[in-house]
């Protein structure tokens, strides 16, 4: 089980000008990531150091985006001004997740400019909109090459900070979670409101930066 990566869905000001801001308070450019037919979504991504990276996500209006639950996520956190979206694992083998979850994982997919394509199983999106404490699971389909963090970087994501239960995500992932899980250290705080991912911190060359 491996944190693979945290998302960031856009507010007011749209993908470009976002992507633009976040990539300033890290000293790093974001990339465009591509079109998500399946969720009626768009994103930019920066590969982050340990096999991870960042995703800043926009919801289109898309026919997909109206059924599909990743598309409904990042609206409403959009509605609501934007900010962390949630944060995603990857594990080798989604059954388990299936049969406790008693649905289907859901195939996500997106071609470069060159015609290659890049897909991935995912599940757990409809937990993350009711408790968005909460992690949604991946598996990757295409080789390491073609995914996002495959290029890697020099910033390394270092702390999740989330308002919510330690107990209720163990439950979750069906493991237990630690402060540092997987190399990233996870600090609970007691929700005041809605619980989630109230900030991330990343090491830069610069020094911490915690958004």
């Amino acid at each position: 089980m491996h944190v693979d990566h945290v998302t960031f869905a856009v507010g007011p000001a749209g993908l470009k000008a976002e992507a633009a801001r976040l990539g300033e308070l890290l000293g790093e450019r974001l990339r465009d990531g591509g079109f998500h037919p399946r969720f009626g979504t768009r994103n930019h991504i920066l590969p982050l150091a340990n096999d991870r990276y960042l995703e800043v996500v926009e919801v289109l209006e898309h026919p997909a985006a109206e059924k599909a639950p990743f598309g409904q996520a990042v609206r409403a956190r959009s509605e609501m001004g934007g900010g962390w979206l949630g944060w995603v694992v990857s594990v080798d083998d989604l059954s388990p997740y299936e049969q406790r979850l008693e649905r289907e994982a859901v195939l996500g997919s997106r071609y470069f400019p060159d015609g290659r394509l890049l897909e991935w199983q995912q599940i757990g999106v409809k937990g993350l909109l009711a408790d968005p404490q909460l992690p949604f699971f991946i598996h990757w389909l295409s080789n390491h090459e073609l995914q996002p963090k495959a290029l890697g970087g020099d910033i390394e994501l270092v702390e999740i900070e989330i308002a919510g239960d330690r107990g209720r995500v163990e439950d979750w992932l069906g493991e237990p979670v630690d402060e540092t899980f997987d190399g990233v250290h996870l600090n609970f705080t007691a929700p005041n409101g809605q619980p989630g991912i109230q900030s991330v911190t990343f090491k830069t060359a610069s020094g911490l930066v915690r958004i």
